[in-house]
């Protein structure tokens, strides 16, 4: 494997309870590559999301998935996130007790391990990326994503994403419902997140976030294969004429 591929998918085949949803992915992912994954509702790009971080409802029929070199299928989900795999959820669950600042210090110890901050580093880490977000310091005392506005979960996930300063940031739908102040912040974090040394797959139904976050890539997926890859001119093309005119042409 070439050192700066972090992920790799061959012929990727998911099924769940025996319908197929996947049809033959292949997808790579190199350092500093940010790829978007575009598609209508039910295409599978948050089938593959979810199939990336090991949920277990879904079954990996056939196919390879190779992160930094290695069989990502082989790890639980726990593992892969040490490994340094992020996923954005599309709908974060409230976590009821659980303090903010209590979760991120635990997450960002848990995640990053042997190569997490000391005390006085990680609360500097905090302040620069809340500062980042325009998230106030009360923040921190309320519970995790208990009572929060579609804005404020979204805000939420890619403080997560700054701290833990995965390999691989998975985004599904981090852009849904956001209005354009939203918007702006949420990519400001996501292009702050993004380095040389990681990657990023952004999955959204639209255009608008792209022209925030600059892709180096963009997929068109539909019924549970990619279609059609190019660059950020894919993504104005299926903006201005829809996704009918790629089925058409994949009939």
């Amino acid at each position: 494997m070439s050192d700066n591929v972090i992920l790799r998918i061959k012929n990727l085949h998911v099924s769940i309870e025996d319908t197929a949803i996947l049809n033959g992915i292949n997808l790579e992912i190199k350092t500093g590559e940010v790829h978007a994954l575009m598609g209508r509702n039910g295409s599978g790009k948050s089938t593959l999301a979810n199939v990336l971080m090991g949920h277990p409802t879904y079954e990996i029929t056939d196919g390879e998935i190779e992160f930094l070199g290695e069989d990502l299928t082989d790890m639980e989900p726990w593992e892969r996130a040490r490994a340094g795999v992020f996923l954005s959820f599309q709908y974060p669950q409230a976590v009821p007790g659980l303090q903010v600042g209590n979760f991120l210090r635990k997450s960002v110890q848990a995640i990053r391990g042997e190569d997490a901050p000391s005390a006085r580093d990680f609360r500097v880490e905090l302040n620069t990326a809340m500062s980042e977000l325009n998230v106030d310091k009360q923040f921190l005392g309320r519970y995790v994503n208990d009572g929060f506005s579609g804005g404020e979960k979204k805000r939420f996930e890619i403080l997560q994403l700054l701290l833990n300063q995965p390999r691989l940031a998975v985004l599904d739908e981090t852009d849904s419902g956001l209005d354009i102040d939203a918007l702006q912040t949420v990519a400001k974090g996501i292009n702050a997140s993004t380095t040389s040394e990681s990657g990023c797959l952004i999955i959204t139904h639209y255009q608008r976030i792209l022209d925030h976050v600059k892709p180096s890539h963009v997929h068109i997926m539909i019924d549970g294969k990619i279609v059609k890859t190019g660059g950020a001119d894919l993504a104005l093309e299926v903006e201005a004429k829809g996704y009918e005119w790629l089925s058409a042409e994949n009939e």
